[in-house]
């Protein structure tokens, strides 16, 4: 006997199939109640700019600009701190992480630093960088490097460390060699950990290069959020945070789908 399904179950199937939908419904509905707030005569609207004035002011800044730099210099700024502090913390993340996860001793060594480390926020390390080495571009790109450096390093060596036992035997038993059984059984297990501290590395390297243009830059989308800031252009600190929150989901997406390029078959079974 077939089970009866009743409208309302087959109503929430067909949502439930179509998340993109779902997502793509409920920003429309945020902003419908974000303009329906905002707009003339409310309480809100001399606080909260509503979505039309914020697309003028965008379109303002596309063309003009902010303090007669242009809104592309300011974005270009914050991704390219981003992305060489990522991808050197990364590299050596990946290294590093290969390595404690395949010698108990050097990770047993390097670990009452990482369980020192781990704690503290990246951003703490912000003040003492620039003690260090000044407001230049290195002390953004040094703290980049380790907030992603971290996290890669981390969870690449539990990935190395997840690999079965069983497996590495029989490879063993087929006469794998060393070289053999890292690049054919140890890596590929492990790339599901790499791509998921890759994945937290990016999004961390993108708000810390955000914070550290708040306290010391003259370029760079957080330079722009504070600037507006402090002479009170809300409608620029607005657009400025929504730019960082685009730039992040758009860089996690890329991630995500290098990742079902790269693990395809992680989950299958």
């Amino acid at each position: 006997m077939k089970p009866v399904r009743y409208p309302k179950e087959a109503l929430l199937r067909r949502i439930e199939a179509h998340p993109r939908i779902v997502g793509t419904v409920s920003v429309l509905a945020i902003i419908v109640i974000w303009s329906f707030l905002t707009r003339p005569g409310t309480s809100l609207s001399g606080v909260l700019a509503s979505p039309g004035e914020l697309v003028e002011e965008l379109w303002v800044l596309l063309r003009k600009g902010y303090m007669g730099t242009s809104l592309w210099s300011h974005f270009q700024a914050s991704l390219m701190r981003t992305m060489i502090g990522f991808t050197l913390g990364s590299i050596s993340g990946v290294l590093v992480g290969l390595v404690i996860g395949q010698n108990k001793i050097i990770a047993a060594a390097l670990a009452p630093f990482f369980s020192f480390v781990r704690p503290i926020p990246a951003i703490a390390y912000i003040p003492m960088v620039i003690l260090w080495f000044g407001i230049g571009e290195f002390s953004k790109i040094l703290v980049i490097f380790m907030s992603s450096f971290l996290y890669v390093s981390m969870n690449t060596a539990a990935g190395v460390r997840a690999v079965p036992v069983d497996l590495i035997r029989v490879a063993q038993t087929f006469g794998a060699s060393s070289r053999q059984l890292f690049f054919y059984v140890i890596f590929p297990e492990a790339l599901p950990y790499v791509m998921l501290g890759l994945k937290v590395g990016l999004a961390l390297s993108w708000a810390v290069v955000v914070a550290s243009e708040l306290v010391a830059a003259q370029s760079g989308l957080g330079y722009m959020i504070m600037d507006a800031a402090t002479f009170f252009r809300i409608k620029d600190v607005y657009i400025g945070v929504f730019l960082i929150g685009l730039v992040g989901l758009l860089l996690e997406g890329i991630l995500v789908l290098v990742e079902r390029k790269v693990v395809h078959w992680s989950g299958k079974a």
